[in-house]
């Protein structure tokens, strides 16, 4: 309906008069400065173009901060509200002035955001305006915005709050891009300067606001998001000064306020204070947790971590060595001699390792693997907490509880003893917004190009972080699409074609990145094809209601005899949590992100059950889902059991979700009754430290470089026993000898056997069974013929320039062993046993 034909004629003739209109208003235009007169010309003259000249047609909001009001007509303006000043019509009722300061607001506030708020609550149109003095933007676009505002996001849906809240321009200011909206990322237009708002819920976001400054654009667009509203964004021309359109419009705005970078920095840093709260708390729980190791960071070993820790920090030291020799990182021959290792083929992050090269040269490979463990969880709780507040819910605590428990449940603390690549998963969070961003496309008229290429670029990285994190995450997500397309199917087909188009454009940029390194993989020297894992992957029934090691409840000798090692207590989630999460999901049924959830968390745990499932306290053995799984390729690698870690984030964001709608109950009681369920589902599972012991010490031999006389250029060094997935002390030797020599042995993934079948460790020889059996407790052989010319073809087969034998339990067995052997006796070099035997020695 017009302007025109929505007034009566007494309104009309009221109007006329000059009198202020008290009608309906179709378009509210608010400027926070003063408008220069020629300026204002060229506005009034395309709002009645545009808008028609008919009373209640628009109205146009001018807000000053200048405290020196003008005197003429000042007898009849508003309390707040002067209608003379340079270029202001008193004989136009459709312009208003409102003055801040003394004597307008009455609180001495100022600034942009102050002007925006006082600006936008004055207004009373249906639509709401924002643009500068200078307008920069050219008054032609606002068609162009009107049209995106009448855009329904879900025009097949009977969905409430469709249209969008607001149409942003793309703004410049990089400052509030990067730290102003972290509800909004991607998004280009992270300022007000020229939008076009529903009048009633801009009215409701600048009201909520508090900031007065600049950042007040971050401020309000950040409420809008967390609302749940559609946001929108066109690109617009900028004006160009010189043009016979433009020519008479002026670009400068003396009384304008100018731009106070410092306030913008501080409001915004302000804005973000509870983000920056948050994340210090993620730290300081991360430290916690890896207090022992930070305490000696020297002489201290994670307990539970058995040799994955020296293999770890190995990965850092060789990645270092590699790198800053101008060798190719992905292959070494530091081990595994004479075959090396296949450094893509495993869990190396490059992606870290390489940016911490400066850490580690300065500090060494142990404070690095203590960074990558501490900052590593902080950061993934933090990207899940930024993740469920941005999507699911609106409270920050009930956001950082799910943060937390997504990051920190049992699996993941698990894995902390030794696996950084299933704790370091801050991209995974990232990676799924992104994909959400994509299935939204359809939504909010954003092409798939921009988020593709982002989503290809997260991944590329996420695989030189870790790639079996990512393919389980991966796996996560497709059960979550299905069981979406099950309980929403006409919003999840139409969010199919954008998510396709855009995962197209992922995979283009994604593969010509990843493509020679997935190659040397997979084809490269001491590559294979699958890892055995041994038929007892999976999860036991049990372990999904039993408490972890290093949970509060827990019982390790129960928790150990329910997974495979202290490493990978993969579910252990407790039956108070896992009750709590059905308990949300009956109470939050309604919610069609809650069933996806509910599903995708359940076909998890199935899966993470492994090919064949027994019956607690039976004989029963049932056919398990992974048997569907156990062949395809990839999937023939993975430990099933760590599917189940996908339950963290689920169980994260349905903790939040109940929370949130916990501190919004109506009463007391009930909210008390409910956050007292919350602390029995989560009291049993809170995290303890991770225990520590005395790191075994490195022979005096190794460190004082004596082995330099023993092992030249090309040769191994030959430690007893040899370094294997059991005991890999050695590979610290190496690290502290700054990868001076190579090792026969090691403990890495590689290859056995014609099939190229993965396998834990080195080819094992028959010198390299015989040393480990006899250090174990077997009794040594008889030495014959056949077993010296078997112990002299092994060391020549690893290129041997010295056995090695420090002092240790059973040395004396070990000793005599070696020597009947060799046929000589050792030399006695400071703490260890050496022979000679490279290439010219008896």
């Amino acid at each position: 309906m017009s302007g025109e034909s929505a007034v009566s004629g007494d309104q009309e003739t009221r109007a006329a008069s000059g009198a202020r209109w008290l009608g309906a208003v179709g378009l509210s235009v608010v400027v926070p400065a003063p408008v220069p007169e020629r300026n204002l010309t060229a506005l009034r003259e395309h709002l009645d173009a545009h808008c028609g000249t008919g009373p209640g047609a628009w109205e146009l909001i001018v807000v000053t901060g200048d405290a020196a009001a003008p005197t003429a007509a000042a007898d009849a303006a508003e309390p707040g509200i002067d209608a003379a000043e340079p270029g202001i019509d008193v004989a136009e009722p459709r312009i208003r002035l409102i003055r801040l300061g003394d004597t307008g607001s009455g609180d001495g506030r100022s600034g942009k955001g102050a002007a925006l708020r006082a600006g936008v609550l004055a207004s009373t149109g249906d639509r709401v305006l924002l643009t500068d003095p200078a307008l920069t933007t050219p008054l032609d676009e606002l068609a162009r915005l009107e049209e995106a505002l009448d855009q329904d996001a879900h025009p097949d849906d009977a969905h409430p709050d469709t249209r969008p809240a607001v149409v942003l321009g793309r703004s410049r200011n990089g400052l509030v891009r990067t730290l102003g909206i972290p509800g909004i990322p991607g998004f280009r237009a992270d300022t007000c300067a020229f939008a076009l708002f529903d009048g009633d819920r801009a009215r409701a976001a600048f009201a909520a606001s508090t900031l007065d400054g600049p950042a007040i654009d971050a401020e309000v667009l950040r409420w809008i998001r967390r609302q749940g509203w559609p946001v929108a964004e066109v690109e617009l021309a900028a004006r160009r000064t010189g043009t016979p359109k433009t020519a008479t419009l002026e670009t400068a705005t003396p009384n304008a306020p100018r731009p106070d970078r410092r306030r913008a920095l501080g409001e915004l840093f302000r804005l973000n204070a509870g983000g920056l709260a948050v994340a210090l708390a993620f730290l300081a729980l991360s430290f916690y947790v890896f207090q022992g190791l930070w305490r000696d960071l020297d002489g201290a070993y994670l307990a539970d971590a058995l040799q994955d820790q020296n293999q770890w920090e190995w990965f850092v030291g060789v990645t270092t060595d590699n790198i800053t020799h101008l060798r190719n990182p992905l292959f070494t021959l530091s081990q595994g001699m004479p075959d090396g290792v296949n450094l893509m083929a495993n869990a190396t992050m490059l992606g870290l390792n390489i940016p911490l090269i400066p850490v580690t040269l300065l500090f060494g490979e142990t404070v690095t693997f203590a960074l990558v463990l501490t900052l590593g969880m902080a950061a993934s709780a933090w990207t899940w907490y930024w993740l469920i507040r941005r999507r699911f819910v609106r409270s920050r605590w009930a956001a950082a509880a799910g943060g937390a428990l997504a990051a920190f449940a049992p699996p993941m603390v698990s894995h902390a003893n030794g696996h950084p690549n299933f704790v370091v998963l801050f991209m995974i969070p990232l990676i799924i917004d992104r994909a959400l961003r994509l299935c939204e496309g359809h939504r909010e008229g954003r092409g798939a190009t921009r988020d593709g290429v982002l989503l290809g670029l997260f991944a590329t990285y996420q695989i030189f972080i870790g790639e079996e994190p990512l393919l389980i995450a991966a796996l996560g997500m497709l059960v979550f699409c299905f069981a979406y397309l099950v309980v929403a199917p006409r919003r999840a087909l139409a969010a199919a074609r954008p998510l396709g188009s855009g995962l197209l454009v992922a995979l283009g940029v994604c593969l010509p990145l990843v493509a020679v390194p997935l190659y040397w993989q997979f084809f490269g020297p001491q590559s294979y094809h699958s890892v055995l894992h041994g038929d007892n992957a999976g999860n036991s029934p049990r372990a999904l209601i039993e408490y972890a090691s290093r949970s509060l409840f827990g019982d390790p000798e129960t928790a150990g005899k329910l997974s495979l090692n202290t490493t990978e207590q993969n579910a252990f989630y407790g039956w108070p949590l896992l009750a709590f999460g059905v308990v949300v999901c009956v109470w939050l049924w309604r919610s069609k992100a809650v069933r996806a959830l509910a599903l995708t968390g359940f076909v998890a745990l199935l899966l993470s059950l492994g090919p064949w499932v027994p019956v607690p306290r039976t004989e029963i053995v049932l056919p398990g889902p992974w048997r569907l799984m156990i062949k395809l390729p990839l999937f023939e690698s993975v430990i099933e059991g760590r599917v189940a870690m996908v339950c963290a984030p689920v169980l994260g964001i349905l903790l939040a979700l109940a929370l949130d709608r916990i501190l919004r109950l109506p009463t007391r009681e009930v909210r008390t009754l409910g956050l007292l369920g919350v602390a029995a589902a989560l009291i049993p599972v809170l995290p303890l430290p991770l225990t520590v012991r005395d790191r075994a010490p490195v022979p005096a031999f190794i460190t004082s470089g004596d082995w330099k006389g023993y092992v030249k250029d090309g040769e191994a060094l030959v430690p007893v026993p040899l370094p294997d997935p059991g005991q890999a002390d050695a590979l610290h030797w190496q690290v502290e000898a700054d990868f001076g020599f190579r090792l026969a042995g090691g403990y890495f993934n590689g290859p056995w056997g014609p099939d190229r079948v993965g396998i834990y460790g080195a080819t094992p020889r028959h010198l390299s069974n015989l040393l480990r059996d006899v250090r174990y407790g077997g009794q040594p052989p008889e030495i014959t013929d056949s077993w010296r010319l078997q112990a002299r073809q092994d060391l020549e087969y690893w290129k041997a320039g010295a056995v090695v034998l420090p002092f240790q339990d059973r040395d004396t067995e070990l000793r005599g062993l070696i020597t009947g052997l060799l046929g000589r006796e050792p030399e006695k070099v400071r703490d260890a046993w050496v022979w000679r035997v490279g290439p010219g020695e008896p």
